[in-house]
């Protein structure tokens, strides 16, 4: 993994986080991510406009990647309905790396080294323990509900992740790859959303749009850049260093929601950076 294949994950991991956070700031889900979906698929209009169509052998990832998205979707919208950011989040994606190595070496026949190996599963272990080292207290029960609809969430991810690195690199371009995801995968909620709502889903929608919008443009330009990066690196430490958004996502939840935080999280936060370290080691 090159300087600048890492760098450009690491800003995704910031976008990715901060459109996951304006998603949660919208009382009604279903609205913002019928907005966020919606944005998305109109720039993905655009930029199909202007990019080669992805090659026949991509097609069949990027409707299975648009159905999982879907479900990915889906299940973000429950647990941020059940639980706080701060704890969904981390939980979400700090679920993924480990399950993304395990695909990636069972399907795409990637093998790690030994430093990269460990390197993601010690940032997995930090990623996990930032998410569930208590957030609400000494002596707090878990909220199970909430807690499995975010590791369903991540499971999703480690799915989509993989189908995706499989994918783009048999589109023959990245960008029409992400433009007709985004157009596949943006409809269908915005879709259910006029069913659910039908004439007042316009109305519901005028006090969010400019947030929706925004949170639609961060969505691509975050998936659009680990995308990039899975045709230069191998799948599992681009999976794994892109979950540093939890880190951003721990903050939000502690600075704009007022969430705790902790010293203990900062411990676990720690050993994910040490994890990344062994990721990117060379040799």
């Amino acid at each position: 993994m090159t300087v600048l294949v890492a760098v450009a994950v690491l800003i995704a991991a910031v976008t990715h986080a901060s459109w996951n956070a304006i998603a949660h700031t919208v009382h009604d889900q279903l609205v913002g991510f019928t907005l966020i979906g919606g944005g998305a698929a109109v720039i993905g209009a655009v930029l199909a406009c202007f990019s080669p169509v992805p090659a026949a052998g991509a097609w069949p990832y990027l409707v299975v990647s648009a159905l999982l998205h879907i479900g990915y979707q889906a299940l973000l919208m429950r647990s941020f309905s059940l639980g706080d950011f701060g704890q969904m989040y981390p939980i979400a994606r700090g679920t993924a790396p480990l399950v993304v190595t395990v695909l990636a070496a069972v399907f795409v026949g990637e093998r790690l080294g030994g430093w990269q190996l460990a390197g993601v599963v010690l940032a997995s272990a930090g990623l996990v323990g930032v998410a569930l080292w208590g957030f609400r207290g000494k002596g707090a029960r878990p909220h199970w509900p909430a807690l499995l609809a975010a590791l369903a969430t991540g499971l999703s991810i480690a799915a989509y992740t993989v189908v995706d690195g499989v994918g783009v690199r048999a589109s023959g371009s990245a960008v029409g790859y992400i433009a007709w995801l985004m157009i596949l995968e943006g409809l269908l909620i915005p879709a259910y959303a006029v069913h659910v709502y039908r004439g007042s889903l316009v109305a519901r929608m005028k006090p969010y749009a400019v947030r929706g919008l925004l949170g639609a443009a961060l969505s691509m330009a975050a998936y659009g850049l680990v995308l990039w990066a899975q045709t230069r690196a191998p799948l599992a430490p681009v999976a794994a260093l892109r979950e540093s958004s939890i880190i951003v996502g721990a903050a939000i939840g502690a600075v704009f929601f007022k969430e705790r935080f902790g010293a203990p999280r900062i411990a676990a936060a720690g050993l994910m950076v040490v994890g990344i370290g062994l990721m990117l080691r060379v040799g």
